[in-house]
């Protein structure tokens, strides 16, 4: 178990030299409203694709993922005799660039809602699955040889959060998972402002805490505020 930064939140986009990215989700952190949390919470539409206020403002596929999959691909020793699951897959970014990226490798998406499984890309749909929550995900023990989970997991209740990770734990050899986490209550303050799911965010000693006390064995890496530049 350690920390691995695969370069995801340090990765620069386009640059809008007016209006930056920074600038633009503090004003959406201070713009959002209880609605906005309600109408998100739907993960339709208006979520993925529609006005940014209630979500991504279009979920757009740009090949950002083989940027981040070159690390990824080395530390756990992916082939294409691997088995790697998405947690959390959405329109399925991440598995069409890990098997353009390694031609033969089996991957598997599972979502617990519809509408990014629909709106997914071609060569990966069949390969989602839909679930009314990831931790009813049903493989064997050790099935996959990589769990990988991104930003997909904590905005589940804490009860729920637990039976995930005891999931991921028993059905993968190895796995990645990205979870919030907050150094002082105004960072606190802060993530809650800006997320439209809620969900769990802890200390990063409470983190680890309950990864030794679940004896979870993967990766992890610790997102934040400052991660989003709030």
């Amino acid at each position: 178990m350690a920390n691995f930064d695969y370069g995801y939140f340090s990765h620069s986009k386009i640059k809008d030299k007016k209006t930056p990215t920074q600038k633009k989700r503090k004003i959406l952190m201070k713009e959002r409203t209880i609605i906005n949390r309600i109408i998100a919470n739907d993960f339709d539409h208006k979520f993925y694709d529609g006005n940014r206020i209630n979500g991504y403002g279009g979920f757009k596929y740009d090949e950002r993922w083989k940027i981040f999959l070159k690390k990824i691909i080395k530390k756990y020793n992916l082939t294409k005799n691997s088995r790697v699951l998405d947690l959390g897959a959405k329109k399925g970014f991440f598995m069409k660039d890990l098997m353009d990226l390694v031609p033969g490798i089996k991957v598997y998406g599972v979502e617990d809602h519809e509408y990014p499984i629909k709106k997914s890309l071609p060569s990966v749909r069949k390969k989602i699955s839909y679930v009314s929550a990831y931790y009813n995900v049903k493989y064997k023990k050790n099935y996959f040889d990589f769990v990988h989970a991104h930003n997909s997991i904590y905005r589940y209740s804490m009860r729920d959060l637990i039976k995930i990770i005891k999931k991921i734990n028993y059905i993968s050899k190895k796995s990645h998972i990205t979870i919030p986490v907050y150094y002082t209550e105004k960072e606190r303050s802060k993530f809650l402002d800006w997320s439209l799911l809620g969900g769990v965010i802890l200390k990063e000693k409470e983190w680890k805490q309950m990864f030794k006390f679940l004896n979870y064995k993967g990766d992890y890496y610790f997102s934040g505020p400052k991660s989003y530049g709030l």
